[in-house]
């Protein structure tokens, strides 16, 4: 082609056009997961040495899974608002009124799999009040969704009387869906797969990172912003109403002080060390399940070597700060590098 200034013949892969650079680091930036679960292995190893043979056992195994199974469950949906720029503060809520919707169908003549259906739809349902409300009115998801929590809480407590109520038993649904031990950790999983291949694979995945990450763009290209939105937290809703159950029916009953504001913000703090952004456009839910991990491996941990539980804190908001703080450099070295590609 012809230079327009100076009338010479030019190549686009001339040597003036530097070629896109490879290698390894440029690779490395790409896996958003890399760092939580090089320091996740890092906690593994260091527990399983000092912690004593406890650590690596069965049972302690089992344990730590109990810790992350609902951390993850409820951060898979964190996710999913969080990419969008919003946060979902009553997703805690929902998780502890779920199992009451559960038995007030299960106790009104319900067939047990439908009244489990039924409770995670209306758990889907409050999600999608809240991204209606937001979307609508305009009115912050975090006033929203912390209206929201404060109802839901409210509702739990006069639903429940303020007690625990025995979970169902003897049935295949309550061993399939949190009566087995292994099985809350087993549908985390489950969770974590099919919430990852949306996100990273469907349009709907690329729609909800194009609204968080520029909305304006996002709408002028036909994304929907507002449906994405109420999706996302219909998704939140949905999940946190399932890992409530699972959690109650694992321990046997349904607790109305279950939940609440402390698992929203594991299930939070989760996701933001697994590497979403807080401010949007960007999150991975693998992330947010090794952020759950270790969670999980320093709160077991600390347990076994003694340590008090109070300094559990301190190392949870030392690891929210450096991972927001991490998560923003790495957002400016991937920028430098796709400018540095395409000049």
């Amino acid at each position: 082609m012809t230079d327009a200034l100076t009338g010479k013949q030019t190549s686009q892969s001339g040597p003036d056009v530097p070629p896109p650079r490879s290698g390894f680091w440029p690779g490395l930036i790409r896996v958003k997961e890399l760092s939580i679960l090089l320091v996740t292995i890092a906690a593994a190893i260091y527990f399983g040495l000092t912690s004593g043979p406890g650590f690596t056992t069965t049972e302690n195994y089992h344990t730590i899974a109990q810790y992350v199974a609902p951390w993850a469950i409820v951060g898979a949906g964190e996710v999913m608002v969080l990419i969008c720029g919003q946060i979902d503060l009553s997703a805690g809520f929902v998780f502890t009124l779920s199992p009451f919707v559960l038995m007030l169908f299960y106790n009104n003549g319900w067939p047990l799999i439908l009244a489990l259906i039924g409770s995670v739809v209306i758990s889907a349902a409050i999600g999608t009040v809240n991204g209606l409300v937001h979307t609508l009115f305009g009115l912050s998801s975090f006033i929203t969704t912390l209206g929201m929590a404060f109802l839901l809480w409210g509702l739990s407590l006069i639903i429940s009387g303020g007690s625990p109520v025995s979970a169902p038993t003897g049935s295949w649904v309550v061993s399939t869906f949190g009566g087995w031990g292994w099985s809350e950790f087993i549908w985390a999983v489950v969770v974590i797969v099919v919430m990852q291949t949306i996100l990273s694979t469907t349009r709907f995945g690329i729609s909800t990172q194009a609204t968080g990450g520029n909305p304006i763009g996002a709408a002028e290209s036909g994304i929907r912003v507002g449906r994405v939105k109420v999706i996302c937290f219909a998704i939140s809703g949905g999940l946190a109403g399932f890992a409530g159950i699972l959690q109650g029916t694992r321990v046997g009953s349904y607790d109305p002080t279950n939940g609440g504001f402390n698992t929203m913000f594991y299930a939070v703090a989760a996701a933001v060390i697994g590497g979403t952004a807080l401010l949007g456009g960007s999150g991975t839910v693998i992330g947010a399940f090794l952020g759950a991990l270790l969670l999980g491996l320093v709160y077991d941990g600390f347990n076994l070597t003694g340590i008090s539980a109070n300094a559990f804190y301190v190392v949870l908001g030392v690891a929210i700060l450096v991972a927001a703080l991490l998560n923003v450099y790495l957002t400016m070295v991937r920028k430098r590098i796709g400018s540095r590609r395409q000049s």
